[in-house]
């Protein structure tokens, strides 16, 4: 854990349409809904959690959290369907930390220390973000400054590009590689996301 100020953010709005109609964020992996998986791994290593998410979600997320010892916060997107970077700047209004952990809320082996690791590197930036070997970059588990990036979220968003990379363009961030991962040896399981019923019967299978 930390010293320095670091809140939690977790993406929970999207439609989710290729999981089907059922709420993806609240799905039991192994019996356990998998935005508390989430949440429990993120919490070891952030000092609060706000969970970012539409309206009609509140009801099914407060009941998969509820009987936690430190209730997460939402926070409400005002307009819908903007994709993650509308999440991440909705969730970013409603955070004072000095830097947030973002993260989605489909990725249940979240390894706590990633963001350690990478806390470390945003250390006088404004952000650090995961690239992998074939050039994929991870902005939706990252580290990002809070109030820099919500205003370049909003600027991207007032552009009508609702590209995260696009919000980065205005900051100083890090990158961090793949190579850097291994080295302190954190699995890229950390990044396996679940888009699909197939995926969450793939995964109960790992656990």
């Amino acid at each position: 854990m930390t010293d320095r100020s670091l809140a939690g953010l977790v993406l929970a709005g999207g439609f989710s349409t290729r999981f089907g109609e059922e709420e993806k964020a609240v799905a039991p992996l192994s019996g356990t809904p998998m935005i508390r998986r989430v949440v429990d791994r993120l919490c070891k290593v952030t000092d609060e959690i706000v969970v970012n998410c539409r309206s009609e979600q509140l009801d099914a997320l407060r009941d998969a959290l509820d009987d936690r010892v430190e209730v997460p916060r939402f926070a409400v997107d005002p307009v819908a369907d903007r994709g993650p970077i509308g999440g991440i700047h909705t969730g970013l209004d409603a955070i004072d930390a000095e830097y947030a952990a973002v993260v989605a809320c489909d990725m249940p082996f979240l390894d706590p220390a990633l963001f350690d690791l990478l806390l470390g590197r945003a250390q006088q930036h404004d952000g650090a973000v995961v690239r992998l070997d074939d050039g994929w970059f991870q902005t939706t588990q990252a580290i990002y400054r809070t109030d820099p990036m919500r205003r370049a979220c909003a600027d991207a968003i007032d552009a009508a590009d609702n590209r995260i990379l696009t919000a980065l363009d205005e900051l100083d961030w890090v990158v961090v590689e793949q190579r850097d991962l291994e080295a302190e040896g954190i699995s890229l399981d950390t990044f396996e996301s679940i888009d699909t019923k197939e995926d969450l019967r793939a995964a109960e299978r790992r656990l």
